[in-house]
């Protein structure tokens, strides 16, 4: 009887071991292919189609987005993006300082490179679970994508108003012409939006 028991657990084992690895290689492929192709759909999109926001977005290559829409999410955004490993860890210790005296006014510390990661491969929401998941993705994206890549991703998938995704979305919606064309101007509007694009 001990030894079926035994052989049972060492069967389920077995199985869990190899789940674990396909579903390992199966996000590594994905994030690989991503390098070069843009995600059919994000948890994000879906959720704001399902929930009646509606869902559009245009992606567009790096080279078809104005330089001042780059420059003003980096402005606003992540002012250390092109130099970080994924992670501003001053900004962290800042946030916890102030989540630590004002626990009713949450601060982020978010760079481009983790809300990219969120973006993509996870859901909206704050758990240790999720956030666990947001440190392993952003370091992936950073060694296999690299800085001009997930820049690209960011401001093809990021929301930018109610249903709206991507600067090219945004660009048609606000001011009826393409992320090529932005001013700084109306490059910097866009960019404003982000820290809450629902509401702004």
């Amino acid at each position: 009887m001990a030894k079926k028991k035994s052989n049972s657990r060492r069967g389920v084992w077995w199985w869990v071991k190899r789940v674990v690895l396909a579903l390992f290689l199966l996000q590594l492929f994905y994030i690989v292919i991503l390098k070069w192709v843009y995600p059919p759909v994000t948890l994000t999109q879906l959720s704001a189609f399902f929930s009646g926001d509606g869902l559009k977005r245009d992606y567009v290559s790096g080279n078809q987005i104005s330089y001042n829409m780059k420059l003003a999410v980096i402005a606003s955004e992540d002012q250390i993006f092109p130099d970080h490993g994924g992670f501003d860890w001053k900004s962290v210790e800042k946030a916890i300082k102030h989540n630590e005296k004002k626990p009713n006014r949450v601060r982020g510390a978010s760079t481009i490179s983790q809300q990219t990661a969120k973006n993509v491969f996870l859901w909206q929401g704050r758990s240790w679970v999720r956030k666990g998941l947001e440190i392993y993705f952003t370091k992936m994206i950073e060694w296999i994508w690299g800085k001009e890549r997930i820049l690209e991703v960011y401001l093809n998938v990021i929301e930018m108003g109610r249903g709206i995704y991507g600067a090219e979305a945004a660009a048609q919606a606000y001011f009826g012409r393409s992320a090529a064309q932005l001013t700084r101007k109306q490059a910097a509007m866009i960019a404003s939006s982000l820290p809450n694009p629902k509401v702004y």
